[in-house]
């Protein structure tokens, strides 16, 4: 059910079906569109919609379809049924071009792969038309839409005969005419006329008794006359006779066509219908391209989900001016079925509440919606709206007796399949009791599990909305600063007139501001800042969780990186160790063998002087090559120290000690050094470079005064520097760069470096701030920033946070 009558010139679908009709290329097609109707069956719906989806993608593909010669002969094949009846030569010839634009679109689609045209192709393979009746046109008709000479034998010796008397007329007159000049009676540059169809001679007056023929014509004044020659006059007769002759076989060779064609004429209807209808989806894939429209996902039951809802007509208006339209993002589903809309005048409340009612009927239509491809869509069964004046002279009702009116029949008529539209509810009288009546409207809907989306002033519907009573409260955004509308849908808290405000704007009197203040109250003007307050402080909020988001990411992408690094380190350290042992072992069995055999020797030499010197030598030449392979491995001297573990003491010592906020920390485990920033029972937080790290207790330990230079001076590995190297960067790596007042060339290094250090860093999230002027910096810096292949993509801030003088980069 659809309420009221004219509910689609309320939604303004009446210009949509005009748009649909002109992007038509044949009546048949513009028939359609005028048949649209709202359709509620599911998988009719599905069906729709899947033609139209296709349709839009082959036009992707292939835009070349066929545009020309869309004929109507339905008419004409209909005519023709009867015996002895016979097709019209320009019919005829429609016929032919027009059975060739429907064979061209056949093979349009023959060429494209069936699996991304099933509904499209069920369509197509019903056109049937027999491949002899094109050629039979052709050889009976040429381009120029005449019956061909050859058509028949006896119509070509008819016009075989026509030519040679037209030859023989030809030479006769033109006999006449040069003996007429030769005696004078006529001009030399006279040349010869057609009158009714005739060749003539025109002629003075005075000498028209000098020629012997019959005059056919004379000019305006007399003075002139046009005679046909009398041996001109027999032929000319012939002719005539002929050209009779010639049109009778010609209706005959039409009459053969018809009676030919008769048979195949119930497929031609059935293919011409089909034509109509392939061009209708052809028009639609064409809005859908205009309005940048796609198919939502849809479901069978009451849902509305959209994400980016565009009004197509506002869309097509803003386009012409180079100017954006704020998309709509709005969810109504069982939990939170009606939408209540409040905010300032002009504000964009009746447009969100147009733009819902347009393309859920537009859907419905079988047409595709400007939203994005994820959005889900449902089916709703009714449709009722209220919006505008509807005041009666004839049938004697007020404004406000017309939106009762309304109302009555959205109660009487809705149920939980149905979705209302009320703009500006409860306004019309009284304030306090339109408001009263409107509440209990709203609560008798809501009670039949209505879907709906109104627009308000009154705070009672707005505080009506209440978590998990299916009543949801919706803003449209207010820009304080400026004092301009924003025009985006806030869904989840009310939003706020904005009366006085919008007033000082205008420079409203101030003492008559004063004075309605006063006479507001308090208590409302609160609630109104209250409004103001509380979106403040949810932008706000959002922005803070957003940026806390970004740093836990990075910080969990960090210790990942940390864990990974500490694994190889300790992998590495086994490694060394093993080694080390080995080489150990070969030296002491190295120097094993030399003792052994310098024993030997001695024994042998029977502890000869010399030779034991010499074998002294050997053995102090082994040992300092032995000292020099272990040498450069000897990094830390022996502790002075006397005492056999002091290790264990240090640390028995410094376990010993209280930690308290404040104090420089390490956690030996991880080779993690800090500052304690708070303890929590037995777990300590610990601040290193630029990152916070929370452990056990247990697991640090205090650094002595004396040795915290020391532990700053240590050696670092490659690795370890460039880790602090990076920790640096993060520290002072800040997410806005600021180049506004700079060059065009300095801004872009000074982006280059930020954009380097940012993909070094693994910052998902970076703003510019450029600034707007002419946009020359903007542009520049754009263009860099597509070159680069790790950015995933770059938008403008939100106009409430600088629109085009800020640049938002997300990296990959």
């Amino acid at each position: 059910m659809l309420y009221p009558k004219n509910f689609e010139q309320k939604i303004e679908f009446d210009v949509i079906r005009k748009m649909i009709s002109k992007n038509c290329l044949s009546e048949q097609g513009a028939g359609y569109a005028e048949k649209i109707r709202f359709v509620t069956d599911f998988e009719q719906l599905k069906k729709l919609l899947d033609q139209t989806e296709e349709f839009r993608q082959l036009l992707l593909d292939k835009p070349d379809f066929p545009s020309q010669d869309y004929f109507d002969l339905t008419p004409e094949l209909h005519r023709i049924k009867i015996e002895g009846s016979y097709i019209e030569l320009d019919k005829l010839f429609d016929l032919k071009s027009s059975l060739s634009t429907i064979l061209d679109v056949v093979s349009y689609f023959s060429v494209a792969e069936a699996s991304k045209i099933y509904n499209l192709k069920s369509i197509i393979d019903q056109i049937q038309v027999d491949p002899s009746i094109p050629k039979t046109i052709d050889r009976l008709v040429d381009e120029k839409g005449q019956i061909r000479d050859n058509a028949s034998e006896k119509l070509k010796e008819i016009r075989k005969k026509i030519q040679s008397k037209l030859s023989a007329v030809d030479r006769k007159i033109n006999q006449a005419l040069k003996a007429a000049k030769q005696s004078g009676w006529v001009a030399s540059d006279v040349e010869v006329s057609i009158r009714d169809g005739r060749p003539v001679i025109p002629i003075p007056a005075t000498h028209k008794r000098k020629i012997k023929g019959f005059i056919l014509d004379e000019s305006a004044t007399g003075q002139t006359v046009f005679i046909e020659p009398g041996e001109v006059l027999e032929l000319n007769n012939e002719i005539r006779e002929l050209q009779n002759a010639e049109r009778r076989e010609m209706i005959q060779i039409l009459k053969n066509f018809s009676a030919f064609v008769r048979p195949y004429i119930p497929g031609l209807i059935e293919a011409y219908r089909f034509i109509g209808l392939i061009d209708f989806i052809r028009a639609k894939a064409k809005l859908a391209h205009q309005i940048k429209a796609v198919k939502p996902v849809l479901n069978d039951k009451s849902l509305i989900n959209w994400k980016k809802a565009m009004h197509p007509l506002l869309y097509l208006h803003h386009q012409k001016l180079n100017k954006k339209v704020v998309p709509l993002d709005i969810s109504l589903n069982d939990e939170n079925r009606i939408l209540v809309i409040s905010g300032p005048n002009a504000g964009g409340k009746s447009v969100c509440l147009k733009t819902v009612a347009l393309l859920q009927y537009m859907l419905q239509c079988g047409l595709l919606i400007p939203v994005k491809e994820d959005s889900e869509a449902g089916i709703f069964t009714d449709m009722f709206i209220d919006i505008g004046d509807e005041q009666s002279l004839e049938n004697d009702l007020s404004t406000y007796s017309s939106h009762l009116l309304n109302m009555k029949n959205f109660v009487l008529n809705s149920n939980k399949r149905s979705i209302f539209f009320i703009d500006e509810f409860g306004t019309g009288t009284e304030p306090q009791l339109g408001g009263a009546i409107a509440e209990a409207i709203l609560d008798n809907l809501n009670q039949k599990k209505v879907f709906g989306v109104i627009t308000t002033h009154y705070a009672n519907l707005k505080v009506l909305a209440r978590e998990g009573n299916g009543i949801i409260n919706g803003a449209m955004l207010f820009d304080t600063e400026k004092i301009e509308p924003l025009y985006e849908l806030k869904i989840g808290q009310p939003g706020s007139s904005f009366a006085f405000e919008i007033a000082r704007k205008i420079g409203f009197p101030s003492k008559i501001l004063n004075l309605a203040e006063k006479k507001t109250g308090k208590k409302q003007l609160d609630f109104e800042q209250q409004l103001q307050q509380l979106d403040i402080e949810k932008r706000e909020l959002q922005k803070r969780e957003e940026e806390l988001r970004l740093a836990d990411s990075f910080l969990s992408e960090m210790i990942d990186k940390y864990e990974k690094l500490s694994g190889e380190l300790e992998t590495g350290k086994e490694e060394i160790i093993a080694k080390a042992r080995q080489e150990a072992l070969n030296l002491i069995q190295s120097s094993n063998r030399l003792i052994e055999k310098t024993i030997k020797d001695i024994r042998e030499s029977q502890a000869d002087k010399a030779r034991t010197k010499e074998l002294r030598r050997k053995v102090e030449e082994k040992a300092k090559e032995i000292s020099h392979t272990i040498e450069p491995k000897k990094k830390v001297k022996p502790s002075p120290s006397k005492s056999a573990k002091p290790d264990e003491t240090a640390k028995s010592e410094k376990q010993d000690e209280k930690l308290k906020v404040g104090d420089l920390v390490k956690v030996p485990d991880q080779n993690i050094q800090g500052e304690i920033t708070s303890i929590i029972d037995d777990e300590v937080v610990i601040a290193f470079n630029s990152i916070t790290f929370r452990t056990l207790l247990s697991k640090v330990e205090k650094i002595p005064d004396n040795a915290i230079k020391p532990l700053s001076r240590k050696h670092k590995t490659s690795y370890s520097g460039i880790l602090d190297d990076m920790n640096d960067k993060l520290s002072n790596f800040k997410l806005q760069l600021d180049v506004r007042g700079n060059r065009g060339d300095e801004a872009l290094e000074m982006v280059r470096q930020y954009i380097d250090d940012a993909i070094l860093l693994n910052i998902r999230e970076v703003r510019i701030l450029h600034g707007k002027g002419y946009g020359i910096l903007r542009n520049l810096i754009h263009e860099y920033l597509r070159s680069i292949p790790e950015i995933k993509q770059f938008k403008d801030e939100h106009i409430e946070q600088g629109g085009h003088g800020i640049t938002i980069v997300i990296l990959k």
